[in-house]
């Protein structure tokens, strides 16, 4: 694959992003495009290395040598077309994917793994650039209909495979505009909604129908959605998000969960105005995010663009290492520090090994933090935390931000109406397998079956469950898992 000395010959080339200071003043994509001379030369890097650990890696088992091979010899068609064969949304992945298969790639042994997400972006925007992306029609309809509850990334993805199965196609969305956590859970900085809105001309031409502002549970009752489709996929997520549970959390106005923080600006991006008296904003305050992941992130970039005056961020486990032991994890996914595009763009510290203790405020409004550094001990082959003696300290705080990520999907409405079984951790018990769950006929994939995950499992479980559905209604498939 590609140039057989080209990784010794060629750097591996970061992605370049505009400077802080002129990315902060707007909420678009700051990720300055790189040339076809330097993808080329990036794809030059990737070895023969005989056993392709990105395949293993990567969830959806993108082929990445052969494409990187064809952006290598400039054919870029046959490099789409390469990609699509494993992953519906590449634009999405290309993103806002962390990458796995980066980490499992022979090259970072020596840190120096070949740059397959910035190859995957570019692939996929020159792809629509020059008119590639089509519709792909079906060449006869199976007159089943199946109803997709939930439009994020396993919703679509499982919507798209099984509407050129030939099935017909309905995808339920309880917001007002179809994308699930693409469209409202991440920054246009990270990622802007025509890329969602491309895709949906797509599969519209495709042959499927989405309606939002359709709540099943709430608004269309489970009993009818059961009596008019012949199989229903449950892609609805993991949206119940982990609470604060401190002394003086519900007494104190500016405590806020993230998704309803970064749920608004999308909105206000779109054009939507969002009442003053249900305004939550960092502008002029001191913001302390709860949550050392990727959410947590997302708050910082968007309260540094909001005008907060300072952004603190608390994790309560301990700091990664900088740099991982590669003969321990490699190629799997390491746990290493990981330092985002936000992070750079002005926080003022990140707390480790802190624990949240209470919230303080004067006249019903926040006005402090307090916590206290824990330590961490194995008992019996097990984590322990503790207080540590004397880590108490108080923080200054006008708004706070919880992204401790989500317990489990929501099970009010939807699933107890269902009745649907349940696992041990609150998901939708369903096989890896098959996708199937308690119920006949219903189906689940993505963050609301697995638990919270990354973009590209959705896309992986929507895909595998599509097939599930497909051998349901026809006994047997050609969809590939």
């Amino acid at each position: 694959m590609g140039k057989p000395t080209g990784f010794m010959e060629l750097p591996r080339t970061e992605r370049r992003y505009e400077a802080p200071s002129d990315r902060i003043k707007h909420y678009r994509e700051f990720t300055l495009a790189p040339s076809d001379a330097e993808m080329s030369q990036q794809g030059a890097r990737c070895m023969d290395c005989g056993i392709p650990y990105c395949h293993q890696g990567c969830p959806v088992n993108n082929i990445i040598p052969e494409w990187n091979d064809g952006v290598y010899h400039g054919d870029w068609q046959e490099a789409l077309s390469v990609l699509h064969s494993t992953n519906n949304f590449p634009e999405f992945t290309g993103s806002i994917c962390p990458a796995p298969c980066e980490a499992a790639c022979t090259l970072n042994l020596t840190d120096q793994p070949v740059t397959i997400k910035s190859i995957e972006r570019a692939i996929i925007d020159k792809g629509w650039a020059n008119g590639w992306v089509k519709p792909v029609i079906p060449a006869q309809r199976s007159g089943k209909r199946v109803a997709v509850i939930g439009s994020g990334p396993a919703g679509l993805a499982a919507a798209q495979q099984l509407a050129r199965a030939g099935h017909e196609v309905m995808v339920f969305e309880k917001n007002d505009r179809i994308g699930g956590l693409l469209r409202y859970g991440i920054p246009d900085f990270k990622m802007e909604k025509h890329l969602i809105d491309k895709r949906i001309a797509q599969m519209q031409a495709e042959g499927v129908r989405f309606r939002p502002n359709s709540f099943i549970g709430r608004d269309i009752p489970v009993q009818k959605i059961m009596a008019d489709f012949d199989a229903i996929v449950l892609a609805v997520g993991s949206e119940k998000p982990r609470d604060l549970e401190v002394p003086g959390r519900n007494d104190f106005t500016g405590v806020h969960f993230a998704m309803d923080f970064l749920r608004q600006q999308n909105k206000r991006n779109a054009g939507d105005v969002i009442p003053d008296e249900e305004a939550i904003l960092a502008t002029g305050k001191r913001v302390v995010v709860i949550g050392g992941g990727d959410t947590g992130s997302d708050c910082i970039g968007t309260s540094i663009r909001q005008g907060a005056v300072s952004v603190v961020q608390l994790e309560i486990l301990p700091q990664p290492p900088e740099k991982e032991n590669k003969m321990l994890t490699w190629p799997n996914w390491p746990n290493k520090l990981r330092t985002t595009t936000s992070h750079d763009e002005g926080i003022k510290h990140r707390y480790w090994s802190t624990n949240t203790q209470s919230v303080t405020g004067e006249n019903g409004v926040i006005t402090h933090l307090n916590a206290v550094e824990v330590e961490w001990k194995q008992e019996g082959g097990q984590w322990k935390m503790s207080n540590k003696e004397g880590g108490e300290f108080t923080l200054e705080a006008d708004l706070v931000l919880l992204a401790m990520g989500f317990v489990h999907p929501v099970h009010e409405g939807l699933l107890k109406d269902l009745g649907v079984e349940l696992d041990g951790r609150g998901q939708i018990k369903a096989t890896e397998k098959q996708y199937s769950t308690s119920i006949p006929k219903v189906f689940a994939a993505g963050d609301g079956r697995r638990g919270q995950s990354f973009v590209v499992w959705a896309i992986r479980e929507g895909r595998q469950a599509a097939k599930a559905v497909d051998e349901f209604l026809l006994v047997s498939s050609e969809l590939p898992r």
